[in-house]
């Protein structure tokens, strides 16, 4: 067998350290094989529970423990390869090692938060439950931030590099960058107050009465926000705007307002108590009206054509369509009552006045 070996330049294969190779290299095929399967008969069992972190867990553990376990198998075949033949690329397995676990760790951090915020999603929907999305992205977004500057610090640390050296320089650096990205950053805090402070979140109806700004939030960035306007064009909005602009959400309302003036002939004036007192009750008994807010039918003016009363009462429907059919309804039962009362809603209208003409005179003889 050596001189077999030794004949093709396969001498190798007669190391007494090969055997112990091999077994390795097996062994961390088994392993990696059976945590293969034992994670899936968990991840089984996890997906009962209505819990939405322990299957994430699983799934965000599977990738990056099997870069564990082949990365700590391959240490130990090196390991043995250097005990015996001395290499000198051993001085860099340690530090290798120890900067492609900690990149395991962070893989398995960034799944994690990934994986269960999609479940947190996953779950709210199928269970019909209010949940503030724009939450969910931003404290996404901010834990993966944060994972990945951690790691790369310690993978410094780990390569021998001063984390604090390091920082001072990102101090200076920082205030360099900040002067000349003022703008940038003024979106990014903007964007920070908008997921803090939640104003709106992703679907909600907005609009300012301060700049041209109206339509359905799309998506909420660091920088910008995408507004979806009513014409379906998009509205790129930069976040420091918010900071400074009034934004009205009409998403968030309780009710929506019918506020109307209607007014019926002066020949009709008494009949105006009658009116009013129908519309009252009418209003009242209504299913779509409120009664609970504020419901206010009066008398209102004596106008150049008219005698006004007005209407002041919320629905209870916040539906922009249904609303406007609760209005309808409402405003044809008003002309019905005034009609029944024998009155008619006026128009504009002039009465002329005419003087007879002044009798003339007798002339003098």
């Amino acid at each position: 067998m050596k001189t077999l070996a030794q004949q093709f330049d396969f001498s190798f294969l007669a190391a007494s350290w090969l055997p112990q190779v091999v077994i390795m290299v097996i062994a961390i095929i088994v392993l990696n094989v059976g945590v293969y399967f034992l994670l899936r008969k968990i991840e089984k069992i996890a997906l009962r529970s209505p819990s939405v972190w322990d299957d994430a867990l699983i799934k965000a553990m599977r990738k990056p423990l099997t870069l564990v376990l082949w990365v700590v198998g391959a240490t130990f075949v090196i390991q043995i390869v250097h005990s015996h033949l001395g290499t000198p690329a051993y001085d860099f397995v340690t530090p290798t090692r120890n900067t492609l676990i900690i990149i395991a760790l962070a893989w398995f951090l960034l799944r994690l938060i990934d994986q269960a915020s999609r479940n947190m999603l996953a779950l709210c929907e199928a269970t019909e439950d209010a949940i503030d999305r724009t939450t969910v992205d931003a404290l996404s977004k901010i834990g993966r931030a944060t994972v990945i500057i951690i790691a790369l610090l310690v993978i410094l640390q780990t390569l021998g590099f001063s984390i604090s050296g390091v920082l001072a320089f990102g101090g200076i650096g920082g205030i360099a960058v900040g002067f000349a990205a003022k703008d940038m950053l003024a979106n990014f805090f903007g964007g920070l107050t908008i997921y803090l402070d939640r104003p709106f979140t992703v679907g909600e109806w907005i609009r300012s009465p301060d700049k041209a700004i109206e339509g359905t939030v799309e998506y909420i960035g660091w920088r910008q926000t995408r507004v979806r306007g009513f014409n379906k064009n998009p509205i790129y909005v930069p976040n420091s705007l918010f900071t400074t602009i009034v934004v009205e959400n009409p998403t968030r309302m309780t009710n929506r307002r019918i506020k109307e003036t209607i007014g019926i002939r002066y020949a009709d004036l008494d009949k105006m108590g009658a009116i009013v007192a129908d519309v009252k009750a009418m209003l009242q008994s209504h299913p779509e009206i409120d009664t609970d807010t504020t419901l206010i039918v009066n008398f209102n003016a004596f106008s150049a054509s008219s005698l006004d009363f007005f209407v002041y009462i919320f629905t209870k429907t916040v539906n922009w369509i249904q609303f406007h059919e609760v209005k309808q309804d409402i405003l044809l039962k008003i002309a019905a009552i005034i009609r029944a009362q024998g009155a008619e809603i006026a128009f504009p209208t002039r009465t002329l006045h005419i003087e007879p003409a002044a009798a003339e005179a007798p002339e003098p003889d």
